[in-house]
Protein backbone atom coordinates (compact mmCIF):
# COMPACT_ATOMS: atom_id res chain seq x y z
CA UNK A 1 0.00 0.00 0.00
CA UNK A 2 1.24 3.49 -0.82
CA UNK A 3 2.36 5.52 2.18
CA UNK A 4 4.52 8.53 2.84
CA UNK A 5 6.12 10.30 5.75
CA UNK A 6 3.63 13.01 6.72
CA UNK A 7 6.34 14.86 8.59
CA UNK A 8 7.90 15.94 5.31
CA UNK A 9 4.70 16.55 3.34
CA UNK A 10 4.26 20.21 4.33
CA UNK A 11 7.85 20.95 3.36
CA UNK A 12 7.54 19.47 -0.10
CA UNK A 13 3.99 20.30 -1.06
CA UNK A 14 3.17 23.46 0.87
CA UNK A 15 1.71 25.61 -1.89
CA UNK A 16 -0.78 27.32 0.42
CA UNK A 17 0.62 30.70 -0.49
CA UNK A 18 -0.49 30.11 -4.06
CA UNK A 19 -4.12 30.20 -3.10
CA UNK A 20 -4.31 33.90 -2.34
CA UNK A 21 -5.02 36.43 -5.02
CA UNK A 22 -1.82 38.23 -5.91
CA UNK A 23 -1.24 41.40 -7.83
CA UNK A 24 1.92 42.28 -9.67
CA UNK A 25 3.94 44.86 -7.77
CA UNK A 26 7.26 46.51 -8.56
CA UNK A 27 10.32 44.45 -7.69
CA UNK A 28 11.55 47.08 -5.27
CA UNK A 29 8.45 46.57 -3.12
CA UNK A 30 8.34 42.80 -3.40
CA UNK A 31 9.90 40.36 -0.94
CA UNK A 32 10.77 37.07 -2.69
CA UNK A 33 11.00 35.34 0.68
CA UNK A 34 7.22 35.62 0.98
CA UNK A 35 6.72 33.76 -2.30
CA UNK A 36 6.00 30.03 -1.89
CA UNK A 37 8.74 27.74 -3.10
CA UNK A 38 8.16 26.13 -6.46
CA UNK A 39 8.74 22.46 -7.22
CA UNK A 40 11.28 20.78 -9.51
CA UNK A 41 10.42 17.13 -10.27
CA UNK A 42 13.15 15.09 -11.93
CA UNK A 43 13.45 11.42 -12.82
CA UNK A 44 13.69 8.84 -15.55
CA UNK A 45 11.34 8.28 -18.48
CA UNK A 46 7.88 7.22 -17.34
CA UNK A 47 8.40 7.96 -13.63
CA UNK A 48 5.22 10.05 -13.37
CA UNK A 49 6.63 13.59 -13.43
CA UNK A 50 4.24 14.99 -16.02
CA UNK A 51 1.25 13.22 -14.50
CA UNK A 52 1.92 14.79 -11.08
CA UNK A 53 2.42 18.24 -12.57
CA UNK A 54 -0.82 17.92 -14.54
CA UNK A 55 -2.67 16.89 -11.38
CA UNK A 56 -1.31 19.94 -9.60
CA UNK A 57 -2.23 22.24 -12.48
CA UNK A 58 -5.78 20.93 -12.90
CA UNK A 59 -6.56 20.95 -9.16
CA UNK A 60 -5.48 24.52 -8.43
CA UNK A 61 -8.28 26.39 -6.62
CA UNK A 62 -10.58 28.54 -8.77
CA UNK A 63 -9.16 31.75 -7.27
CA UNK A 64 -5.91 31.04 -9.14
CA UNK A 65 -7.03 32.71 -12.33
CA UNK A 66 -3.66 33.28 -13.95
CA UNK A 67 -1.97 29.95 -14.62
CA UNK A 68 -0.10 28.50 -17.55
CA UNK A 69 1.18 25.05 -18.44
CA UNK A 70 3.64 24.82 -21.33
CA UNK A 71 6.45 22.70 -22.72
CA UNK A 72 9.72 24.42 -21.85
CA UNK A 73 10.93 24.44 -25.46
CA UNK A 74 7.76 26.23 -26.57
CA UNK A 75 8.09 28.66 -23.65
CA UNK A 76 11.62 29.69 -24.63
CA UNK A 77 10.52 30.12 -28.24
CA UNK A 78 7.83 32.47 -26.98
CA UNK A 79 10.36 34.40 -24.87
CA UNK A 80 12.75 34.88 -27.80
CA UNK A 81 9.84 35.93 -30.04
CA UNK A 82 8.72 38.55 -27.51
CA UNK A 83 12.26 39.86 -27.01
CA UNK A 84 12.73 40.17 -30.75
CA UNK A 85 9.48 42.11 -31.03
CA UNK A 86 10.56 44.55 -28.29
CA UNK A 87 13.97 45.07 -29.88
CA UNK A 88 12.32 45.78 -33.22
CA UNK A 89 10.34 48.52 -31.49
CA UNK A 90 13.08 50.06 -29.36
CA UNK A 91 16.37 49.15 -31.02
CA UNK A 92 18.80 46.25 -30.83
CA UNK A 93 20.54 47.59 -27.70
CA UNK A 94 17.28 47.74 -25.73
CA UNK A 95 17.21 45.43 -22.68
CA UNK A 96 13.89 43.72 -23.38
CA UNK A 97 14.14 40.92 -20.85
CA UNK A 98 12.72 42.72 -17.76
CA UNK A 99 9.70 43.86 -19.76
CA UNK A 100 9.11 40.40 -21.24
CA UNK A 101 9.41 38.84 -17.78
CA UNK A 102 6.92 41.35 -16.36
CA UNK A 103 4.45 40.57 -19.15
CA UNK A 104 4.81 36.84 -18.53
CA UNK A 105 4.28 37.35 -14.80
CA UNK A 106 1.17 39.39 -15.45
CA UNK A 107 -0.22 36.56 -17.59
CA UNK A 108 0.48 33.76 -15.08
CA UNK A 109 1.18 33.72 -11.35
CA UNK A 110 1.61 29.93 -11.53
CA UNK A 111 3.81 28.63 -14.33
CA UNK A 112 4.18 24.89 -15.03
CA UNK A 113 7.05 23.76 -17.28
CA UNK A 114 7.23 20.29 -18.80
CA UNK A 115 10.62 18.94 -19.93
CA UNK A 116 12.74 21.69 -18.36
CA UNK A 117 16.16 21.55 -20.02
CA UNK A 118 18.81 23.81 -21.46
CA UNK A 119 20.80 22.80 -24.53
CA UNK A 120 21.10 26.13 -26.31
CA UNK A 121 23.65 28.79 -25.40
CA UNK A 122 21.18 31.57 -26.23
CA UNK A 123 18.73 30.14 -23.68
CA UNK A 124 21.48 29.59 -21.12
CA UNK A 125 22.61 33.20 -21.23
CA UNK A 126 19.18 34.66 -20.45
CA UNK A 127 17.58 31.95 -18.33
CA UNK A 128 18.88 33.03 -14.91
CA UNK A 129 17.79 36.65 -15.36
CA UNK A 130 14.46 35.58 -16.82
CA UNK A 131 13.60 33.27 -13.91
CA UNK A 132 14.91 35.78 -11.38
CA UNK A 133 12.75 38.54 -12.83
CA UNK A 134 9.62 36.37 -12.88
CA UNK A 135 10.18 35.17 -9.30
CA UNK A 136 10.65 38.77 -8.20
CA UNK A 137 7.14 39.43 -9.54
CA UNK A 138 5.73 36.60 -7.44
CA UNK A 139 5.55 33.84 -10.06
CA UNK A 140 5.59 30.31 -8.62
CA UNK A 141 7.11 27.68 -10.90
CA UNK A 142 6.60 23.92 -11.09
CA UNK A 143 8.87 22.05 -13.50
CA UNK A 144 9.55 18.51 -14.67
CA UNK A 145 12.91 17.41 -16.03
CA UNK A 146 14.96 14.32 -16.80
CA UNK A 147 17.90 15.93 -14.97
CA UNK A 148 18.80 17.18 -11.52
CA UNK A 149 19.48 20.95 -11.64
CA UNK A 150 23.20 20.25 -11.14
CA UNK A 151 23.23 18.34 -14.43
CA UNK A 152 21.56 21.00 -16.56
CA UNK A 153 23.67 22.32 -19.45
CA UNK A 154 26.57 20.22 -18.14
CA UNK A 155 28.71 20.29 -21.28
CA UNK A 156 27.45 23.62 -22.54
CA UNK A 157 29.43 26.55 -23.85
CA UNK A 158 30.24 29.09 -21.10
CA UNK A 159 28.60 26.84 -18.53
CA UNK A 160 30.16 28.82 -15.69
CA UNK A 161 27.76 31.63 -16.61
CA UNK A 162 24.87 29.20 -16.12
CA UNK A 163 25.84 28.14 -12.57
CA UNK A 164 23.92 31.04 -10.94
CA UNK A 165 20.77 29.77 -12.68
CA UNK A 166 21.28 26.32 -11.14
CA UNK A 167 21.72 27.88 -7.70
CA UNK A 168 18.55 29.93 -8.22
CA UNK A 169 16.57 26.79 -9.09
CA UNK A 170 17.85 25.00 -6.00
CA UNK A 171 17.07 27.98 -3.78
CA UNK A 172 13.61 28.86 -5.06
CA UNK A 173 12.30 25.41 -6.08
CA UNK A 174 12.01 22.28 -3.94
CA UNK A 175 13.94 19.58 -5.82
CA UNK A 176 12.29 16.14 -5.71
CA UNK A 177 13.70 12.95 -7.25
CA UNK A 178 11.08 10.62 -8.78
CA UNK A 179 13.46 7.97 -10.13
CA UNK A 180 11.81 4.58 -10.41
CA UNK A 181 12.77 1.26 -12.04
CA UNK A 182 9.25 1.14 -13.50
CA UNK A 183 8.22 2.96 -16.65
CA UNK A 184 4.57 3.49 -15.74
CA UNK A 185 3.66 4.49 -19.28
CA UNK A 186 4.39 0.94 -20.43
CA UNK A 187 2.09 -0.69 -17.88
CA UNK A 188 -0.61 -2.41 -19.91
CA UNK A 189 -3.78 -0.40 -20.54
CA UNK A 190 -6.75 -1.31 -22.71
CA UNK A 191 -5.47 -1.07 -26.28
CA UNK A 192 -7.22 1.19 -28.72
CA UNK A 193 -5.74 -0.43 -31.82
CA UNK A 194 -4.38 2.84 -33.21
CA UNK A 195 -1.22 1.26 -34.67
CA UNK A 196 -1.26 -1.10 -37.65
CA UNK A 197 1.87 -2.83 -38.96
CA UNK A 198 2.16 -4.02 -42.53
CA UNK A 199 1.64 -1.66 -45.44
CA UNK A 200 -1.18 -3.44 -47.21
CA UNK A 201 -4.84 -2.88 -48.06
CA UNK A 202 -5.72 -3.45 -44.41
CA UNK A 203 -3.46 -0.51 -43.53
CA UNK A 204 -5.43 1.80 -45.81
CA UNK A 205 -8.68 0.56 -44.29
CA UNK A 206 -7.23 1.13 -40.80
CA UNK A 207 -6.33 4.75 -41.65
CA UNK A 208 -9.72 5.36 -43.27
CA UNK A 209 -11.58 3.98 -40.26
CA UNK A 210 -9.71 6.09 -37.70
CA UNK A 211 -9.77 9.26 -39.80
CA UNK A 212 -13.53 8.92 -40.15
CA UNK A 213 -13.88 8.33 -36.39
CA UNK A 214 -11.62 11.22 -35.31
CA UNK A 215 -12.80 13.70 -37.94
CA UNK A 216 -16.00 15.73 -38.17
CA UNK A 217 -18.81 14.24 -40.31
CA UNK A 218 -20.02 17.79 -40.97
CA UNK A 219 -16.61 18.72 -42.38
CA UNK A 220 -15.78 16.35 -45.26
CA UNK A 221 -12.06 15.57 -45.78
CA UNK A 222 -10.31 18.32 -47.71
CA UNK A 223 -6.78 19.66 -48.28
CA UNK A 224 -5.77 22.53 -46.02
CA UNK A 225 -2.87 24.92 -45.60
CA UNK A 226 -1.53 26.61 -42.48
CA UNK A 227 0.87 29.54 -42.41
CA UNK A 228 3.60 28.89 -39.84
CA UNK A 229 6.39 31.42 -39.37
CA UNK A 230 5.63 32.84 -42.79
CA UNK A 231 5.79 29.44 -44.51
CA UNK A 232 3.01 27.29 -45.90
CA UNK A 233 2.50 23.87 -44.34
CA UNK A 234 0.29 21.68 -46.50
CA UNK A 235 -2.15 19.29 -44.85
CA UNK A 236 -3.13 16.69 -47.48
CA UNK A 237 -6.44 15.90 -45.78
CA UNK A 238 -8.25 17.50 -42.84
CA UNK A 239 -11.64 16.99 -41.24
CA UNK A 240 -12.63 18.99 -38.19
CA UNK A 241 -9.67 18.78 -35.80
CA UNK A 242 -8.20 15.67 -37.43
CA UNK A 243 -5.35 15.79 -39.95
CA UNK A 244 -4.10 13.00 -42.22
CA UNK A 245 -0.56 12.79 -43.59
CA UNK A 246 1.72 10.43 -45.41
CA UNK A 247 4.88 9.95 -43.33
CA UNK A 248 6.99 11.62 -46.01
CA UNK A 249 4.82 14.74 -45.84
CA UNK A 250 5.16 15.18 -42.08
CA UNK A 251 8.68 13.82 -41.39
CA UNK A 252 10.35 13.21 -44.73
CA UNK A 253 11.17 16.85 -45.40
CA UNK A 254 12.80 19.51 -43.18
CA UNK A 255 10.24 20.32 -40.49
CA UNK A 256 10.95 21.95 -37.14
CA UNK A 257 9.59 21.50 -33.63
CA UNK A 258 7.90 24.88 -34.07
CA UNK A 259 6.01 23.55 -37.11
CA UNK A 260 4.78 20.53 -35.18
CA UNK A 261 3.79 22.62 -32.16
CA UNK A 262 1.80 24.96 -34.39
CA UNK A 263 0.00 22.05 -36.07
CA UNK A 264 -1.09 20.74 -32.66
CA UNK A 265 -2.77 24.09 -32.02
CA UNK A 266 -5.05 23.43 -34.99
CA UNK A 267 -5.54 19.66 -34.69
CA UNK A 268 -5.97 17.22 -31.81
CA UNK A 269 -5.81 14.01 -33.88
CA UNK A 270 -3.22 12.90 -36.44
CA UNK A 271 -3.34 9.94 -38.81
CA UNK A 272 0.09 9.19 -40.31
CA UNK A 273 0.45 6.50 -42.96
CA UNK A 274 3.41 4.53 -44.33
CA UNK A 275 5.84 4.94 -41.44
CA UNK A 276 9.04 3.15 -42.50
CA UNK A 277 11.57 1.29 -40.39
CA UNK A 278 14.40 3.72 -39.63
CA UNK A 279 17.78 2.75 -41.06
CA UNK A 280 21.14 4.20 -42.03
CA UNK A 281 19.60 6.41 -44.69
CA UNK A 282 16.91 7.90 -42.47
CA UNK A 283 18.63 8.99 -39.25
CA UNK A 284 17.53 12.62 -39.77
CA UNK A 285 14.00 11.44 -40.51
CA UNK A 286 14.09 9.40 -37.29
CA UNK A 287 15.02 12.50 -35.31
CA UNK A 288 12.16 14.46 -36.88
CA UNK A 289 9.78 11.60 -36.11
CA UNK A 290 10.85 11.68 -32.45
CA UNK A 291 10.30 15.45 -32.36
CA UNK A 292 6.87 14.94 -33.91
CA UNK A 293 5.99 12.29 -31.30
CA UNK A 294 7.08 14.64 -28.50
CA UNK A 295 4.89 17.43 -29.88
CA UNK A 296 1.86 15.14 -30.20
CA UNK A 297 2.39 13.81 -26.69
CA UNK A 298 2.76 17.26 -25.16
CA UNK A 299 -0.46 18.42 -26.85
CA UNK A 300 -2.24 15.24 -25.67
CA UNK A 301 -3.35 14.66 -29.25
CA UNK A 302 -4.41 11.30 -30.70
CA UNK A 303 -1.96 9.54 -33.01
CA UNK A 304 -2.86 6.79 -35.49
CA UNK A 305 -0.09 5.08 -37.45
CA UNK A 306 0.31 2.55 -40.22
CA UNK A 307 3.89 1.26 -40.31
CA UNK A 308 6.16 -1.07 -42.20
CA UNK A 309 7.09 -2.95 -39.00
CA UNK A 310 5.59 -3.15 -35.50
CA UNK A 311 6.05 0.06 -33.53
CA UNK A 312 8.35 -1.65 -31.04
CA UNK A 313 10.80 -2.29 -33.92
CA UNK A 314 10.41 1.01 -35.74
CA UNK A 315 13.88 2.19 -34.70
CA UNK A 316 16.10 -0.59 -36.00
CA UNK A 317 19.11 -1.43 -33.81
CA UNK A 318 21.41 -1.53 -36.81
CA UNK A 319 25.20 -1.22 -36.51
CA UNK A 320 25.25 0.70 -39.78
CA UNK A 321 22.86 3.26 -38.33
CA UNK A 322 25.08 3.55 -35.26
CA UNK A 323 28.17 4.00 -37.43
CA UNK A 324 26.38 6.60 -39.52
CA UNK A 325 25.38 8.54 -36.42
CA UNK A 326 28.97 8.22 -35.15
CA UNK A 327 30.21 9.80 -38.38
CA UNK A 328 27.71 12.64 -37.92
CA UNK A 329 28.99 13.15 -34.37
CA UNK A 330 32.59 13.41 -35.57
CA UNK A 331 31.46 16.30 -37.75
CA UNK A 332 29.63 17.86 -34.78
CA UNK A 333 32.77 17.57 -32.64
CA UNK A 334 34.91 19.19 -35.31
CA UNK A 335 32.47 22.09 -35.62
CA UNK A 336 31.61 22.41 -31.93
CA UNK A 337 29.12 20.24 -30.03
CA UNK A 338 25.54 20.42 -31.19
CA UNK A 339 22.85 21.03 -28.54
CA UNK A 340 21.46 17.52 -29.07
CA UNK A 341 24.93 16.04 -28.63
CA UNK A 342 25.50 17.96 -25.39
CA UNK A 343 22.17 16.74 -24.04
CA UNK A 344 23.02 13.15 -24.95
CA UNK A 345 26.42 13.44 -23.25
CA UNK A 346 24.73 14.84 -20.15
CA UNK A 347 22.40 11.87 -19.92
CA UNK A 348 25.19 9.34 -20.45
CA UNK A 349 27.42 11.04 -17.87
CA UNK A 350 30.15 11.81 -20.39
CA UNK A 351 32.51 14.72 -20.96
CA UNK A 352 34.67 15.91 -23.85
CA UNK A 353 37.66 13.75 -22.86
CA UNK A 354 35.51 10.63 -22.73
CA UNK A 355 34.02 11.51 -26.10
CA UNK A 356 37.48 11.73 -27.65
CA UNK A 357 38.48 8.35 -26.25
CA UNK A 358 35.49 6.27 -27.28
CA UNK A 359 32.50 6.16 -29.59
CA UNK A 360 29.22 6.48 -27.71
CA UNK A 361 27.11 5.68 -30.74
CA UNK A 362 26.39 2.03 -30.04
CA UNK A 363 23.21 0.01 -29.61
CA UNK A 364 23.04 1.44 -26.08
CA UNK A 365 22.99 4.98 -27.47
CA UNK A 366 20.17 4.11 -29.82
CA UNK A 367 18.14 2.55 -27.05
CA UNK A 368 18.61 5.68 -24.98
CA UNK A 369 17.85 8.05 -27.85
CA UNK A 370 14.58 6.32 -28.72
CA UNK A 371 13.48 5.13 -25.24
CA UNK A 372 11.26 8.11 -24.53
CA UNK A 373 9.65 8.00 -27.97
CA UNK A 374 8.79 4.31 -27.61
CA UNK A 375 7.53 4.88 -24.07
CA UNK A 376 5.25 7.68 -25.24
CA UNK A 377 3.99 5.69 -28.21
CA UNK A 378 3.09 2.92 -25.79
CA UNK A 379 1.10 5.30 -23.60
CA UNK A 380 -0.63 6.92 -26.56
CA UNK A 381 -1.87 3.52 -27.73
CA UNK A 382 -4.34 3.25 -24.85
CA UNK A 383 -8.08 3.76 -25.12
CA UNK A 384 -7.84 6.22 -22.22
CA UNK A 385 -5.49 8.44 -24.24
CA UNK A 386 -7.79 8.49 -27.27
CA UNK A 387 -10.89 9.18 -25.21
CA UNK A 388 -9.24 12.01 -23.28
CA UNK A 389 -7.30 13.65 -26.11
CA UNK A 390 -6.77 17.36 -25.71
CA UNK A 391 -7.52 17.27 -21.96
Amino acid sequence: MFSYDTSIAPKIFDFSGLFQQKTIVPKTEYDPENTPLGLYLHGDVGSGKTMLMNMFYHTLPPNILRKRRIHFHAFMQDVHRRMHKEKMKHGSSFDALPFVAADLAEEASVLCFDEFQCTDVADAMILRRLLEEMISHGVVMVATSNRHPNDLYKNGIQRESFIPCIKLLQTRLEVLNLDSPTDYRKIARPASGVYHSGLDEAAVAHANKWFSYLGDPKDPPHPDTKIIWGREIRIPSASGRAARFDFQDICGKPTSAADYLELTRHYDAFVVENVPAMDINTRDVARRFITFIDSIYEAKAALVLTSEVPISHIFIADRKLAQSMDHQQQNDTAQGLSPAMRMLMDDLGMNIDTLKESSIFTGDEERFAFARALSRLSEMASSFWIENRGN
